[in-house]
């Protein structure tokens, strides 16, 4: 594949050439002789596809009619409100998933990590859904599956040994929540969580929704588990939203030990939130990525399969107007998550740091319009074009053959 006048990272006009699904040059735009194989870039940015590594495409509604919001405030409300109503919604769960992960293909990801909730009401069911989505679009998105205990590990019967299945019949993460809150037994929590880790080979990813102090408690379990197991570079913690509320010598001592740990974080951009500052956690090695969460479902009105939204949410709640900041969260929401999905890849360095468009980097893109990075994260440019392994897979808002 050649890509034709497109300006990296809105950079200089540059032609970019991939060969099985990698860059193997950037050179300044030329004329090209005609080649079947080239796409052209018209002028538009050209950046690293998106990764959303938090999102639930078991509970969206993406696609059906709107509905309005029934739940009520806190984790064990809403849980109640979404078992209440999910098996109700006018299509499948593999249906509205694999809608949904259309939808996120064609406004430019192709790295998922979804959620797929297990527990004593739904089963498999609803995994099965989310895996079904995954086969759909297997040659335009990698696709991540958490086995994901929405209801807790303990509070009812069961679920271990579901979740344990779900691992074996592909799912690639093991997912916790709330230790103290909602499973009200952090020891017996943390024990089940990563003994099934061990048994898996599989990473962790936690939901921390608890407040201050507790969160702050939580956290210390796992960083004492992630330690004493071995198992740095295997665990993310997502939403954390209170973690840097207590102390500034907590949020230090945090930073430090999610850097010396390799733990990752995955941030949703929630509007109110006291959770650890981007751009020291940058500063200090730690992978952060971004994801939409829930997408208009039973849980929030909010999400529109669209990361580059999300990415000027990220922007909008840190309070960020400098253009290098207001770029960082793009890099964030594109190769920041990607280093966590594939432990391969190198953390973005610094708030200046502009991965995924050097020569050996995957060939996943989005040609997007705009005069810079940060206009395009303002005005959301809708003239798209997703790259994913050197193929189009979607242009002009729509799958492509």
């Amino acid at each position: 594949m050649l890509i034709t006048n497109v300006r990296p990272w809105g950079g200089e006009p540059s032609d970019i050439e991939i060969q099985d699904g990698r860059i193997t040059a950037i050179t300044p735009h030329a004329a090209q002789a005609d080649r079947a194989d080239a796409v052209d870039g018209r002028g538009r940015l050209a950046l690293p596809s998106f990764s959303d590594v938090h999102c639930h495409l078991d509970s969206t509604r993406i696609g059906l009619p709107f509905r309005p919001h029934t739940g009520s405030p806190g984790i064990w409300p809403m849980v109640m409100n979404d078992r209440e109503n999910w098996r109700d919604a006018e299509w499948s769960i593999a249906e509205r998933a694999t809608y949904t992960l259309r939808r996120m293909i064609e406004q430019g990801t192709t790295r998922v990590r979804s959620y797929a909730q297990i527990d004593a009401d739904c089963k498999l069911e609803r995994f099965e859904g989310v895996l079904a989505a995954k086969e759909a679009h297997r040659d335009r998105c990698d696709v991540e599956i958490i086995a994901f205990p929405q209801a807790g590990l303990l509070r009812e019967k069961g679920v271990p040994p579901l979740i344990d299945e779900a691992l074996s019949s592909g799912a690639a993460v093991v997912g916790g929540i709330d230790p103290c809150t909602l499973d009200r037994d952090p020891v017996r929590h943390l024990d089940v969580l990563f003994g099934l880790a061990e048994k898996h080979q599989a990473p962790i990813d936690v939901h921390l929704h608890e407040p201050g102090e507790l969160g702050v408690f939580s956290t210390d379990l796992i960083l004492e588990r992630t330690r004493a197991l071995g198992m740095a570079g295997q665990v993310t913690i997502s939403h954390a939203y209170s973690l840097g509320s207590v102390s500034e010598a907590t949020t230090r001592r945090l930073i430090a030990e999610f850097a010396e740990l390799d733990i990752s974080m995955a941030t949703v951009a929630p509007a109110r939130h006291h959770s650890l500052p981007l751009a020291e956690l940058t500063a200090a090695g730690v992978r952060v990525g971004l994801g939409e969460d829930g997408q208009r479902d039973y849980w929030s009105p909010y999400g529109n399969a669209d990361m580059l939204d999300r990415t000027w949410q990220l922007a909008f709640t840190n309070q960020f107007r400098a253009d290098e900041l207001i770029e960082h969260c793009y890099a964030v929401a594109s190769r920041g998550g990607a280093s966590i999905l594939d432990r391969s890849l190198p953390r973005v360095a610094s708030v200046a740091d502009r991965p995924g468009l050097a020569v050996g980097d995957q060939g996943d893109l989005l040609l997007v319009d705009g005069e810079t990075v940060t206009s395009t994260v303002m005005d959301r440019g809708r003239d798209r074009t997703v790259i994913h392994n050197g193929h189009v897979v979607a242009d002009g808002g729509s799958l492509t053959e």
